[in-house]
């Protein structure tokens, strides 16, 4: 089986809710993965906490939710952990969601462009701001790990060649910058002249002396910063279209200019491809500082990237990575040592006995260790590879949680009591309160404390692995290191201005199926149709260009007609950006639609979870089947099942298979026991007694098993054809 990319990793996760009856156990201990480029369909009834699960991923649940357990892994850190200002990095940039009905998205006062661009610029602004810091930050930790044991002939070499690789880090951004503004121009010019042109053939074209002066203010800004822009012939169509506009502001010839005008365009067209390779500004910015103050001659980009990368490579890049290399076994090497001190501290610490002491004493202890972590991140381990990053917030947070219990429990307690009193005495005097006693909120200090030692034996297990490791690459390291510093330089070069992002918008709105979106750029929410409300929120959500896109029951406010276009949408951006989708649904019908696998949710708990193929063709869990048996479809005569009764009730879940009350198939031990995830294949696995050996044999539903060998003679059929 082919190894996929782990986008997303979610571990024994369990939250519940506060509410005035009692506490809500909305999802318990729930775990999945997310991989490259796949869409997981999460499915199940209302109340199965799907959405609980997709809002926790994204950091945005109910002020009254409790997560008791779990984790939540992306790009190494524990989203269940991390600041409210380091998720504000990965909410929206790095993780998106669309909301069920699209007007919970949209500010139905403001334009939709303005909505648009308004998160691009701000994002944009700290995107750069961030992007310059971890430059500095790495340039500076990365030449002072050169120098350790180096002679101070070769502390001057290293110097040289720090201040050389900043110097020409910094042409590069000039150059990537300059090189942006006239793409931006390219494009504004396109946009305008489309709308010139249609403005034109409308007759609602009022100042064409104005437009062609736009037109050639744009034209310069090509000309004098656009690489490979042989954009000359564009002066004369210009010429030409001052020339057919008369002094009193008519068009001399109406059809003259439209021509002219599309001719413009077909420049711009040629232009924009010949500019499809983009220069390499990183090996431009050494050429163009250390080599010759011009460029040399070539026919492509492909041919001037291979000229001053050869330069680069020979003259300063292999030696700059050989001394990249030294600093980071320097600095792996140190970053090995604190944390064997570290793992040392760490096994004292798990050998004490936490209820003997208070948590003043236990802190005297700890702080030290937590500076010890975070000292092996953010001073030793320059390039971040040590796992005290991902640890470092959990303990603080595990151990805060349990020394604080005592208080909390005991002052909850006495609330509790205290409004009891209250209420009953109101009861006793013949009165009936208007209030409801808040059920106590105690948390159990038992199993807090595995959860801190849970957290404290993963670390110590990764600590272990990571001194261990003996088979790190250094070379390649080094190369992705430079890589980073030029994709933060790049960062760095990269402004969205108002122009910028504007055309970005009008590109967007293109792209999710709106047609002419410079009209449509400058209406509000209410001058549009749902379906065309739920494409802007799509766009809204694409346009930080992020990793991953959850979609919570994105068709059910739908009309019937447009569910199906925004899902062949949603399938096609996927595909064109390479996104990793988590779709969040009810619909079995749409999960047909979308699902490369398929997780199904009952109470709380993942009850199934397997590929599209495993989950539709061998289900196994009662309440798939329930769910496939009830779905609609043009073929089946029978009479479709409906699934009897409701959901439990989760203040007070069942103590087995929550779905046995519901299930014809249940057994005895459905009603006592909740059952293990059954292995089914290495894709597929199913929460059911069923699939014990001792267990019954159980066929589906005939009208599923009828429904299945139809599905599968048809997609025979089609492969055949």
């Amino acid at each position: 089986m082919i190894k996929m990319e782990k986008k997303l990793s979610v571990n024994n996760l369990t939250i519940s809710f506060r509410t005035v009856n009692g506490n809500v156990q909305a999802v318990r201990g729930i775990s999945f993965d997310l991989y490259a480029g796949e869409t997981l369909c999460i499915v199940g009834e209302s109340g199965s906490g799907k959405s609980v699960t997709s809002r926790a991923v994204l950091g945005i649940l109910a002020r009254n939710a409790m997560v008791q357990n779990g984790e939540i892994f992306y790009d190494g850190k524990d989203l269940l952990k991390i600041s409210e200002d380091d998720f504000h990095k990965i909410r929206g940039d790095k993780i998106a969601m669309i909301f069920q009905d699209p007007m919970s998205s949209l500010n139905p006062i403001m334009r939709v462009g303005k909505q648009l661009t308004e998160a691009m610029i701000l994002k944009n602004k700290a995107n750069r701001r961030e992007s310059r810091r971890a430059f500095n930050r790495l340039l500076k930790h990365s030449v002072a790990y050169m120098d350790n044991d180096a002679s101070e002939e070769d502390k001057k070499n290293n110097a040289l060649n720090a201040k050389m690789f900043n110097q020409f880090e910094e042409k590069h951004l000039v150059l990537e910058q300059t090189y942006q503004r006239a793409k931006e121009a390219c494009e504004d010019l396109e946009i305008y002249v489309n709308d010139v042109v249609f403005k034109l053939e409308k007759n609602a074209l009022n100042n064409p002396k104005k437009e062609v002066k736009y037109i050639k203010e744009q034209y310069k800004k090509i000309q004098n910063e656009y690489y490979m822009a042989d954009v000359s012939s564009l002066a004369n169509i210009i010429d030409n279209l001052e020339v057919s506009i008369d002094n009193d502001k008519q068009l001399a010839n109406k059809d003259q200019l439209v021509t002219a005008l599309k001719n413009v365009l077909d420049i711009i067209t040629e232009v924009k491809l010949a500019n499809k390779v983009e220069p390499n500004f990183f090996s431009l910015g050494y050429y163009l500082t250390f080599v010759s103050e011009s460029l040399p001659s070539y026919k492509d980009f492909n041919e001037l990237n291979a000229i001053t990368l050869k330069e680069l490579d020979a003259k300063f890049m292999l030696n700059f990575i050989s001394l990249v290399e030294k600093a980071l076994n320097y600095s792996n090497k140190e970053s090995v040592d604190k944390s064997i001190k570290v793992l040392e501290e760490l096994k004292q610490i798990m050998a004490m006995d936490l209820d003997t002491i208070t948590k003043k004493e236990y802190v005297k202890v700890l702080k030290p260790f937590v500076k010890n972590v975070v000292d092996s991140i953010d001073k030793l381990d320059i390039y971040r590879t040590s796992p005290c990053y991902t640890f470092r917030s959990s303990i603080i947070d595990a151990v805060d949680k349990y020394f604080a219990i005592d208080k909390n429990n005991a002052k909850e307690e006495t609330r509790f009591k205290k409004d009891t009193e209250k209420y009953n005495k109101i009861i006793s005097k013949g009165k009936t309160p208007n209030w409801e006693v808040i059920p106590k909120m105690v948390w159990d200090k038992e199993q807090s404390k595995k959860e801190l030692f849970r957290i404290y034996n993963n670390l110590e297990e990764y600590l272990e692995k990571y001194i261990n490791n003996t088979s790190r690459n250094l070379n390649k390291e080094a190369i992705a290191m430079i890589d980073y510093f030029k994709l933060m330089a790049s960062n760095v070069a990269t402004k969205v201005t108002k122009k910028v992002a504007k055309n970005k918008a009008i590109k967007l709105l293109e792209e999710v199926g709106i047609n002419d979106p410079q009209r449509r750029y400058k209406q509000y929410p209410f001058e549009f149709s749902g379906g065309m409300r739920q494409r802007i929120v799509i766009a809204i959500a694409l346009a930080a260009n992020p990793d991953i896109l959850i979609c919570d029951e994105p068709t059910t406010a739908l009309d019937v007609t447009i569910q199906s276009q925004i899902l062949e949408l949603i399938n096609k951006l996927k595909r064109e950006r390479n996104l990793s989708i988590i779709f969040i649904t009810h619909d079995m019908g749409v999960v047909a639609n979308m699902a490369d696998r398929i997780a199904v949710m009952y109470a709380g708990k993942i009850v199934e979870i397997g590929t599209s193929e495993d989950v539709f063709y061998d289900p196994k869990h009662p309440y798939t089947w329930a769910l496939l048996s009830s779905m609609p479809d043009l073929d089946t005569k029978e009479k479709l099942e409906s699934i009897p009764g409701t959901p439990p009730n989760m203040i007070y879940p069942p103590k087995g298979d929550a779905f046995a009350a519901r299930n014809k198939y249940a057994m005895k031990i459905d009603f006592e026991m909740q059952p293990p995830m059954f292995k089914v294949s290495d894709t597929h696995y199913a929460a059911t007694w069923l699939l014990h050996p001792d267990a019954p044999k159980v066929e589906p539903p005939k009208t599923l098993v009828n429904r299945i060998k139809k599905m599968k003679e048809m997609v025979n059929n089609n492969a055949t054809k």
